[in-house]
């Protein structure tokens, strides 16, 4: 093997450890989409009204979730250095600013779904006739998301627990935690959308009940084992004599977390944008997309674990100073995942025209999803390399960048290029996808620059 070679392809060693990391949570994401599938499946069986409702709530959804993601995402970056250094009242801290944005995004949360939900929706189902019955769908909508909302306070607790267990290196108990979390949403939602065993028949409401279920006993799993386990969790001990932290450490986390925070709002909102965009071409493209994203995601847990690799591995190597180090391995972590992205666009270009035909919807939904599976798995590698490039630059705590990187390029580039096209062109929505994907060749520029020059190569928490 040449020097070159040698820069990007790691030893027996190194895949060893990082499969170590990345296979648990390949593991856990991918059941949990897999179930999500087939919970999609099951509600998309009942017809293209409810599977649109409820992919709309959960379009909206994201941006919570996505909220609860990049705020603690500013924590956890402390919590991998803190572990790296042997800090425990550090990683005590973090848990605790975590506790409470929890709380505040929670409630943010039930005060705009419960006072403008239906407005939300309403969003989205003023798109072209295409045939679809719009006021169906909202009404699915409405009703899966007032029961929703009942487990987004275990969402959020489960996410406090295992994240910081993440990134202390336990990524078994996450995942066992999430496996049982997603078997026992697929037992309800066969029980409870189709009516079986003496259960009531509750369509999409069942759906909502399946999930909540599922989050209540997730969090029951990873809060009890940490509790009962102070000699691997030692931040436990004392962690709640009180649920205060310093100024100064509230200072110091919101300053580097409230950047993450905002980009993943901003992000997920743009997300959210775009998908409205592609609505205004019809109901069927809203089902459409919904089939391509939940089939691409159970495919793209691959490359998404790399990323949780990167803030893993390269954080701990920042904490422990060995920066030389973390800029090798950061390296390999990167070629990798282009790698096994690149697999995983064949396995979904191949597969595209077969999915779509599990789901009870109009032949123009499953011909729109196919295409979109297309459309994604020819920019698969292309999502790899930007994902580590962002958790690379967000390993050394440099926030501001990855919102410039992120957030600024989607509401500066991405959102106005999808409202110009689907408002003033005829351009088919996938020729729209397109375009927007294309378009981020600019950030894949900027990132491997930013990346090879090491502006993120920096120890946060001395």
């Amino acid at each position: 093997m040449n020097r070159t070679m040698r820069k990007f392809i790691g030893d027996r060693a190194f895949y060893g450890r990082l499969l170590a990391i990345t296979v648990p949570i390949m593991i856990q994401s991918g059941i949990t989409n897999f179930v999500s599938l087939l919970d999609n499946i099951m509600v998309g069986r009942v017809g293209t009204e409810q599977m649109s409702g409820v992919a709309i709530v959960n379009q909206l959804l994201f941006v919570f979730y996505l909220c609860i993601f990049g705020g603690f995402a500013g924590a956890g970056i402390f919590t991998a250095q803190y572990y790296g250094c042997g800090d425990n009242e550090g990683i005590r801290n973090t848990v605790r600013y975590k506790i409470w944005l929890g709380l505040i995004l929670v409630a943010g949360a039930f005060i705009v779904f419960l006072g403008y939900g239906r407005e939300l929706i309403q969003l989205y189902l003023n798109g072209k006739e295409d045939g679809g019955d719009p006021a169906a769908a909202l009404y699915y909508g409405m009703g899966y998301l007032r029961i929703i909302l009942i487990g987004l306070p275990a969402f959020a607790l489960v996410q406090v627990y295992a994240n910081t267990l993440r990134e202390c290196g336990e990524t078994v108990v996450p995942m066992t935690a999430g496996l049982v979390a997603v078997f026992v949403n697929l037992v309800f939602n066969y029980l409870l959308i189709y009516g079986k065993f003496g259960f009531p028949e509750l369509g999409v409401n069942g759906a909502a009940i399946a999930t909540d279920l599922s989050r209540f006993v997730e969090m029951a799993i990873v809060v009890i084992w940490t509790h009962t386990h102070q000699l691997k969790c030692k931040f436990v001990k004392g962690l709640y004599k009180t649920i205060l932290l310093p100024g100064a450490q509230i200072k110091k986390y919101f300053i580097t977390g409230s950047p993450l925070l905002i980009n993943e709002a901003l992000w997920s909102m743009g997300m959210a944008v775009l998908a409205q965009c592609y609505s205004t071409r019809g109901l069927y493209v809203v089902a459409g997309q919904n089939i391509s994203s939940t089939i691409s995601n159970v495919f793209n847990v691959v490359f998404f674990a790399m990323g949780d690799a990167v803030a893993i591995i390269v954080g701990q190597h920042l904490g422990a100073g060995d920066y030389e180090r973390a800029k090798d391995e950061d390296r390999k972590i990167i070629a990798f995942s282009i790698f096994v992205a690149t697999l995983v666009a064949v396995i979904v270009f191949v597969t595209a025209p077969f999915f779509p035909l599990l789901y009870n919807t109009a032949p123009e939904a499953r011909r729109i999803a196919m295409h979109f599976l297309m459309a994604q798995a020819i920019f698969t590698p292309q999502m790899g390399l930007l994902h580590t490039t962002y958790f690379t630059l967000r390993s050394g705590g440099r926030t501001v960048i990855t919102f410039l990187f992120d957030s600024f390029f989607m509401w500066v580039v991405s959102v106005p290029l999808a409202f110009v096209l689907s408002r003033f062109t005829d351009l088919y929505v996938i020729w729209i996808f397109v375009a927007l994907q294309m378009s981020e060749w600019i950030k894949c520029i900027v990132g491997v620059v930013l990346v090879k020059k090491g502006i993120w190569i920096k120890n946060i928490v001395k």
